[in-house]
């Protein structure tokens, strides 16, 4: 969960732009204009709900009303504010930003399947954002279990059908920001199988133009997985992160107090 938090706060600054002398082999990771998304946000509400024994539904709701500017997609803003509780039949991304911390709570590969589609199916219920819940989750599982690299792209692309075998440097050139799960995925779980490290996947996810909060929040959460560290003081960067203080009484800790609980 950590890498996934660490993930979205590192790709916050270049969601959208990058500098024209931009280099992700050297680029800082975590600058002072790193910030948390919704990315974030979602992952500790999931978290929020498995420990609490909420409806991922509720917990959503409950943590999007308290960080409401956090980047939250339109969809998911009028979901959020409405008393209309219906899913919206989205494919986006969301679905699976929110979802690798499942991965870590459960012990069956056929339990996160389906912790995984309940966490989805209460606003993305399209079946690929279904589909990228349930692969997020279990690419978690996987490498907290232990297998390798090789049977985790086995087992995605058998049971997801994801294209996993393209090497980054043939996605390079025709990479670009795409928000569904269908687009995401893939290119997730390939930064994450080229990586060495945790640090070597975030910045496979800097080398692509894509929707780099989101696509390091996903392969973070596998790369921290498997390599049971982030090589990081995470600490002091989700303190760094997390805390805001505020103008006026305490600083608001509910972010960090639940990524760490």
């Amino acid at each position: 969960m950590i890498g996934s938090i660490l993930g979205d706060i590192a790709g916050s600054r270049f969601e959208f732009s990058r500098p024209s002398n931009f280099n992700w082999q050297t680029e800082e990771l975590f600058a002072p204009d790193c910030r948390y998304t919704d990315d974030t946000v979602m992952t500790v509400a999931t978290k929020y709900a498995i420990l609490m024994g909420h409806s991922y539904e509720n917990a959503y709701r409950t943590f999007g009303k308290r960080y409401p500017n956090v980047g939250y997609g339109a969809m998911f803003q009028d979901w959020l504010h409405s008393s209309n509780r219906r899913p919206y039949q989205s494919c986006g991304n969301g679905a699976a930003m929110r979802a690798g911390v499942i991965g870590e709570y459960f012990d069956t590969l056929e339990e996160v399947e389906r912790q995984a589609a309940l966490s989805a199916q209460c606003t993305h219920n399209h079946p690929e954002g279904i589909k990228g819940a349930k692969a997020a989750a279990v690419g978690v599982f996987l490498a907290r279990i232990g297998c390798s690299k090789k049977e985790i792209q086995r087992v995605i692309e058998k049971r997801y059908g994801y294209a996993l075998k393209a090497p980054l440097v043939l996605r390079r050139p025709f990479s670009k920001v795409r928000l569904t799960c269908q687009a995401t995925m893939p290119l997730a779980f390939r930064c994450f199988l080229e990586s060495h490290d945790y640090e070597s996947c975030i910045r496979n996810v800097f080398s692509c133009l894509c929707d780099t909060d989101t696509v390091g929040c996903i392969a973070g959460g596998f790369a921290e997985a498997f390599y049971h560290t982030t090589g990081f003081d995470n600490d002091r960067l989700l303190r760094r992160y997390l805390i805001k203080p505020l103008a006026v009484g305490k600083p608001d800790t509910v972010l960090y107090d639940w990524a760490v609980r």
